[in-house]
């Protein structure tokens, strides 16, 4: 059975003292990808998708830890060469394996760097006494577990060998590689049961601490180029605004200000890679490339101005959300801009500015990266979504979209129609529940 640790939120403990928890995927809306540049995003968690991780306790006295591979993502058998062929294409060359790998590593390191100690499910406690319960931020490196001797041997004093072993086991309904924070679902749930099964309070791995350790594990252990957002929003949860400039903070927005129910996600049966898309860019900016530092900037402002949008009156904005989305720079995008989302026909002005500016932030993702590397059938559902009146954003790094239908209910069956007849899907979206205590997000100082 493993410690008592009811403060790691909705997890839940089956049979045999198995413990599951789940982390949802999420969509970014504005400022994407400025997360990694020192800019400003939102983003919210998306109910529709999740991933799950099951920590199965090993007998007493067993001290083995096991991870288990999934019977799809991870199958190493195929009926055909058409199969694999057709397997690895949709849903790429690695599961979930290495991602659970990489996050018990990291995990251990993280605890025995922070002076976590981490308590023996069976009795007993590894790296000291007591499950400590200050700020990991504000503990002192080494005071606890010695990476060099978490496998010593039994007389090596403080290890985690002896620790009770266990399995880790995980599914996911996140479709694959949409840029839907698929993995590093799988890496936080992963994380949450890690610390229940030891007995980590919340209080030694607060909030604010997990987005950089669930981070650390894509882009330190995988290689992956990523950046905050997507963790602290899976943290977080609900509707939030990040700030990623010096002294900035995470804040959380209404989510009665999002037009939830003229929302969508759009999604590709045949997505790419999403890690790979951020490469070459990153390295630009840090060579202080003057186009890439420019347009990166005016993808920062998009953050600014949709948290303009949200928060102002309704009928306000009129100024500056007709500059950001109707013109859209023509000249950056080829004119790909100027499509019918014009105000007008009774829809509400806000929506109509939103789905604007979410055009707006699509365009200079295209200028970013190119198309030839964001690939057609990203560019498409973009198209299509335009092409009945409606605003579309990469909800990520590629292989999805977020839609906002400002001309409701037949505009949107107008788009699914339309993404249905080109193999894509179309579902509305739910908005994930807000899990961690945020700050009220407030106008942005002009």
């Amino acid at each position: 059975m493993s410690p008592p640790a009811p403060d790691w939120g909705a997890g839940s403990v089956g049979p045999g003292g198995a413990i599951t928890h789940r982390t949802y995927a999420r969509a970014g809306l504005f400022g994407n990808p400025s997360d990694q540049y020192g800019g400003r995003t939102i983003a919210f968690s998306l109910e529709n998708f999740y991933a799950e991780v099951t920590l199965t306790p090993a007998a007493d006295g067993d001290t083995s830890v096991r991870i288990q591979p999934h019977p799809v993502y991870d199958s190493t058998e195929y009926g055909s060469l058409g199969e694999l062929v057709t397997r690895t294409s949709t849903q790429g060359l690695y599961g979930g394996v290495r991602l659970l790998l990489a996050a018990v590593k990291r995990f251990a390191e993280h605890c025995a760097a922070h002076g976590i100690p981490l308590r023996s499910p069976a009795g007993g406690a590894a790296g000291g006494s007591g499950c400590g319960d200050g700020d990991a931020a504000q503990q002192q490196p080494g005071a606890g577990l010695d990476p060099a001797s978490m496998d010593a041997g039994p007389d090596s004093g403080q290890t985690v060998s002896g620790l009770r072993g266990f399995t880790l086991s995980y599914d996911t309904t996140v479709p694959r590689q949409t840029g839907l924070s698929g993995s590093s679902a799988i890496i936080y749930s992963a994380i949450k049961c890690l610390a229940q099964w030891y007995g980590v309070p919340a209080s030694s791995l607060p909030p604010a601490a997990r987005p950089g350790l669930v981070l650390s594990v894509e882009a330190e252990e995988l290689g992956v180029a990523a950046g905050l957002q997507d963790r602290v929003i899976q943290v977080y949860g609900g509707f939030v605004h990040m700030d990623f400039g010096p002294g900035g903070c995470y804040s959380r927005l209404d989510p009665g200000c999002l037009p939830v129910g003229r929302m969508y996600l759009m999604f590709s049966d045949n997505p790419s890679e999403s890690g790979k898309v951020h490469s070459g860019v990153k390295a630009k900016w840090l060579a202080g490339d003057p186009q890439v530092r420019a347009l990166m900037s005016q993808v920062m402002e998009c953050g600014v101005e949709g948290l303009r949008l949200l928060l102002g009156p309704p009928d306000e904005g009129a100024g500056s959300g007709a500059r950001t989305g109707a013109s859209a720079d023509a000249a950056v995008t080829g004119g790909a801009a100027d499509g019918p989302v014009a105000a007008g026909g009774g829809r509400p002005v806000r929506e109509e500015r939103l789905a604007q500016l979410m055009n707006r932030n699509a365009d200079l993702r295209r200028a970013l990266f190119g198309d030839a590397v964001l690939g057609r059938s990203n560019i498409r559902m973009l198209e299509l979504a335009r092409s009945v009146g409606a605003g579309a954003n990469f909800s990520g790094s590629g292989g999805a979209v977020v839609v906002l239908c400002p001309g409701g209910q037949a505009q949107a069956e107008a788009l699914r129609a339309a993404a249905e007849a080109e193999g894509f899907t179309l579902l509305p979206v739910r908005l994930g529940p807000e899990l961690e205590h945020l700050p009220p997000a407030s106008l942005p100082r002009t």
